[in-house]
C-alpha cells in the first residue's frame, strides 16, 4: 500500500518510517513541508495521508477529496486541527495514534515541581550570579491539593505519579474510571475549583470544553493556584489566565500548549517578528513557564506515533477494525 507523509521530520521520524515501512511492505510519498492547498497535489494517486499538527480546514479537505484521499492520519493524539465536518462531508475518514502516556505525565510532573519550586526565578538569577535566597522559596508538593481535569490514560498516569508524593487528588471526568478511585476522589468542577492548590489539564479539546478555564471558574479557585497544562491550549481563556495572574489570583503557571499555536512551534523563527502578544506577555511574567508543546517529545512516543499512524492506515485499507478511527 502507499501513504503520503506531509511534515516528515528527518531528524527524528525518519527512522521510524523507514523501519516501519519495511516492515509492513509499505511505500512512503514525503513532504518535509506541512500540508498546503499549494502542495496538496503532491499525495495525487495516495488514498492515505499522515499528518502532524498542521490545520487542515475545509477547502484543503476538499483538495484532497479531489485528489482522491480516503483517510487523513494524524500522527497525533489531539486532532482538533482537523476540520471533521468537512472530512464528513467529504467522506474522508480520520485517525488519530496513541503513545505511551508516561511522556506526557512525565513532563506535567516536571511542570508542577518548576513552578512550585519558582525554578524559572532560580535559573534566571543563577544565570546573572544572582545566588540570593530572597523571593524563591518554594513549596513542598505532598502539601497540596491537585485536581486533575481528566483521567484518561495520561490524567491516570499522573494521578498515579502524584500518589507517590503523598498529595490529595481531586479527579474530574464525564466518564468515572475505577481505576482512578485507588488514588483519588472524583467531585464536580466546582468542588476542584474551590479545594485545590494546584490544578493539571488532561482533556481534549472539544466545542463543550472550550475555555473550560476562564474569567468564572478562575475567580472561584483558591488565590495563588497554580494552573499546568499539557493538553490542548484552548481548554485555557488565555486573556484571563493572563489577568489572573496580574491579580496574584494565579499564583504561577506551567504551559505547554497556548491558544492559537498552530503554525508557532516546531518552526525556527528567532528572527522573526511574531503576531503572538499574549505569548510575550506570558513569556514575560516570572511565575510563568512556558515551553513548546513538548511534553509527547521522546523517542518512545516519536516510534509509537509513527508506527500508529502506519497501521491505522493499513488497518482501514484491509476493512479492519481500527483502534484510532476518529471518524
Amino acid at each position: 500500500m502507499k501513504i503520503f507523509v506531509f511534515d516528515y521530520r528527518e531528524f527524528d521520524e525518519a527512522e521510524y518510517f523507514q523501519k516501519f515501512a519495511a516492515e509492513y511492505h509499505v511505500e512512503l510519498g514525503i513532504c518535509t513541508a506541512p500540508p498546503t492547498l499549494e502542495n496538496a497535489h503532491l499525495a495525487a494517486g495516495y488514498e492515505y495521508v499522515s499528518i502532524i499538527t498542521s490545520k487542515i480546514d475545509a477547502q484543503l479537505m476538499e483538495r484532497f477529496h479531489e485528489l482522491g484521499v480516503k483517510i487523513i492520519s494524524t500522527r497525533t493524539i489531539g486532532y482538533d486541527h482537523i476540520d471533521l465536518d468537512a472530512a464528513r462531508k467529504c467522506g474522508i475518514h480520520v485517525s488519530n495514534v496513541s503513545y505511551s502516556p508516561e511522556c506526557v505525565a512525565d513532563y506535567t510532573v516536571m511542570l508542577m515541581l518548576m513552578s512550585i519550586r519558582k525554578m524559572k526565578r532560580i535559573m534566571q538569577r543563577a544565570e546573572m550570579n544572582d545566588f540570593s535566597l530572597p523571593g524563591i522559596q518554594g513549596r513542598e508538593l505532598p502539601n497540596f491539593t491537585v485536581g486533575v481535569l481528566g483521567t484518561g490514560r495520561i490524567g491516570r498516569s499522573v494521578i498515579r505519579d502524584l500518589s507517590g508524593f503523598g498529595c490529595r487528588v481531586y479527579a474530574y471526568d464525564k466518564y468515572e474510571n475505577e481505576e482512578v478511585k485507588d488514588h483519588a476522589q472524583y467531585a464536580d468542577l466546582d468542588t476542584i475549583f474551590r479545594e485545590c492548590d494546584l490544578i493539571t489539564l488532561h482533556m481534549p479539546l472539544t466545542e463543550d470544553n472550550f475555555h473550560l478555564i476562564d474569567k468564572t471558574a478562575i475567580e472561584k479557585m483558591k488565590d495563588g493556584v497554580v494552573i499546568v497544562n499539557t493538553a490542548r491550549g484552548g481548554l485555557i481563556d488565555t486573556k484571563a489566565l493572563i489577568e489572573g495572574i496580574e491579580s496574584g489570583k494565579v499564583g504561577a503557571a506551567g504551559l505547554d500548549v497556548i491558544e492559537d499555536e498552530f503554525g508557532l512551534y516546531y518552526n525556527d523563527l528567532k528572527s522573526d517578528i511574531l503576531s503572538k502578544r499574549d505569548l510575550y506577555i506570558l513569556r514575560g511574567f516570572p511565575n510563568v513557564i512556558v515551553t513548546p508543546h513538548m511534553a509527547f517529545y521522546t523517542d518512545q512516543a516519536v516510534s509509537d506515533m509513527v508506527k500508529h499512524s502506519i497501521e491505522s492506515c493499513m488497518l482501514r485499507a484491509e476493512g479492519k477494525e481500527d483502534p484510532w478511527a476518529v471518524l
